[in-house]
């Protein structure tokens, strides 16, 4: 496991306070918002490739705050391990545990207390016994080097300030071979105003990168085919919106920065990464299990 770490601690706690208030907020109203998606909850879910999932888990599914469905596709076979980079209420997790069956193991991330304990009720209530939610950051993961065959994440390392390392610790932790498949928010561009905005970051948008800057943070730390397996662009109207239910969720206001988001049309995208750890080579920097070169 890493050491610990050295990431800087205003940002997550403002992030962890902001995830607990929605989460009480959606425990209240039994109806989730959106988080990072699209500007209507509802059609998020489905779009995302979850409406079947969803009606297994209710529970789980009122207080999911993604942007995507990172195991709709996902080559998970029953007896491998899935990583969940911050796992919230445990909707992916549950997901993750059908597809790797009563023989295989799911381990959930998060650095919420309150997400922690939704997940683990969740999973107990689902009778998911191969689920493990653990308190951490993911710059600084509670996992064993290539231990896991697929690593997943739902719209969360944009939220962290230092997505390199997030991305050394998914090599870290992928046995050689091993997939990820990572649904996030991208900006090609952001106002000032916006990166400056505390609860614009816990909205998913003011710590977004490019498309290009994620794919190349992948690669530097040895990924292989790396590319983008789907695309949401989104409209002025869509991110106003989305926004605006958002800054609700997360207890704030956000109309100070409906013109700056506006003006983002066609520069924010929710993208589904999809990509592998190469196989162990001998007499490569790759063997012997650890992080390639």
């Amino acid at each position: 496991m890493t050491n610990e770490p050295t990431v800087p601690q205003p940002i997550h706690d403002s992030v962890s306070k902001a995830y607990a208030e929605a989460l009480r907020r959606t425990q209240q109203t039994a109806s989730g918002g959106c988080g990072c998606g699209p500007a209507c909850c509802a059609s998020v879910v489905e779009t995302a490739g979850y409406s079947h999932e969803l009606d297994a888990f209710a529970e789980a599914g009122a207080s999911s705050f993604g942007c995507g469905n990172p195991l709709a596709f996902a080559d998970v076979q029953p007896g491998q391990t899935v990583l969940d980079l911050g796992s919230g209420a445990g909707l992916d997790l549950l997901v993750a545990a059908q597809k790797v069956g009563p023989t295989g193991k799911v381990i959930g991330v998060d650095m919420t207390d309150a997400m922690i304990e939704a997940a683990r009720q969740n999973a107990e209530r689902a009778g998911a016994h191969q689920i493990v939610v653990r308190k951490g950051l993911i710059e600084a993961l509670p996992v064993e080097d290539a231990s896991v065959d697929h690593v997943i994440s739902n719209c969360v390392i944009n939220l962290s300030p230092e997505k390199h390392k997030v991305f050394a610790e998914i090599a870290r932790v992928l046995k050689p071979g091993g997939q990820f498949r990572i649904s996030d928010i991208v900006a090609e561009t952001m106002p000032d105003v916006v990166k400056h905005h505390a609860a614009a970051y816990a909205a998913c948008i003011a710590g977004a990168i490019s498309e290009k800057r994620y794919l190349v943070g992948l690669h530097r730390v040895g990924m292989e085919d790396v590319q983008v397996a789907s695309r949401i662009d989104y409209t002025a109207d869509q991110i106003r919106a989305m926004v605006m239910n958002d800054f609700e969720l997360f207890g704030a206001d956000g109309t100070d920065l409906v013109e700056a988001f506006a003006g983002m049309a066609g520069k924010v995208a929710s993208i589904t990464v999809t990509g592998r750890k190469p196989l162990e080579r001998k007499g490569s920097c790759c063997s012997g299990g650890g992080s390639c070169c």
